[in-house]
């Protein structure tokens, strides 16, 4: 396409499109191509790193280190699996290596792991009851929402991992595969097998709770 063309509206590129353009773009070096693409994936990261670290002071700096090493291995991108995907990839590990060297300092480990209630995009905030909540109900809920959360963390990582990308970051089964390098079979596997230890954990106080099978 030449300077004085322009592009025909209803042939716009979708976002993996966009994605790949902006990326071969700050590959030749176009700085402002990939602020665009933080821009875009900054909040997405970020929460992504929140529910690895708890600790909100620790989390933009990982997200930081999360984009330059995303902007250093550009090169690497392929086009292969969509943009997020791989840049998903990158700031799980990044956390990881995080984690990893804050066990050297339990109390600052212990500090970065806990997270506070209201943060949590699991469950719904009900700081304030409803017009249709009582105290007892709130409570309830609080208790579940503890209880789904003690399960969750209390999975195999690779359950727990595989868990939070679908329901969680709402990751394809094959988006998934990809970032866990694994078939798409085993994707599957693991989460069956997630939802269900949570399940079984969390549905006798359902139950108990809400006289329902769940």
């Amino acid at each position: 396409m030449t300077a004085d063309q322009k592009p025909v509206p209803d042939m716009a590129p979708q976002s993996g499109d966009s994605d790949a353009m902006l990326v071969e773009r700050a590959v030749a070096g176009d700085q402002r191509a990939f602020e665009l693409l933080v821009i875009k994936y900054q909040r997405r990261i970020e929460r992504l790193i929140g529910r690895m670290v708890r600790d909100v002071n620790l989390v933009e700096d990982i997200a930081q280190e999360t984009f330059i090493r995303a902007y250093r291995a550009l090169h690497q991108f392929r086009g292969d699996a969509q943009f997020y995907t791989w840049l998903y990839r990158i700031a799980v590990n990044t956390a990881k290596r995080f984690l990893l060297k804050l066990k050297n300092d339990p109390a600052v480990f212990q500090s970065a792991l806990q997270g506070n209630d209201e943060d949590d995009e699991t469950f719904q905030r009900r700081n304030e009851p409803s017009t249709d909540e009582t105290p007892e109900s709130v409570l309830a809920a609080k208790e579940i929402g503890q209880a789904v959360n003690a399960a969750l963390e209390a999975l195999p990582d690779d359950l727990k991992q595989a868990l939070t990308l679908r329901e969680i970051d709402g990751l394809s089964y094959e988006e998934i595969a990809d970032v866990m390098n694994c078939p798409l079979g085993t994707v599957r596997s693991r989460i069956f097998r997630a939802r269900e230890a949570v399940s079984n954990k969390v549905k006798p106080m359902l139950e108990k709770q809400t006289g329902k099978r769940w």
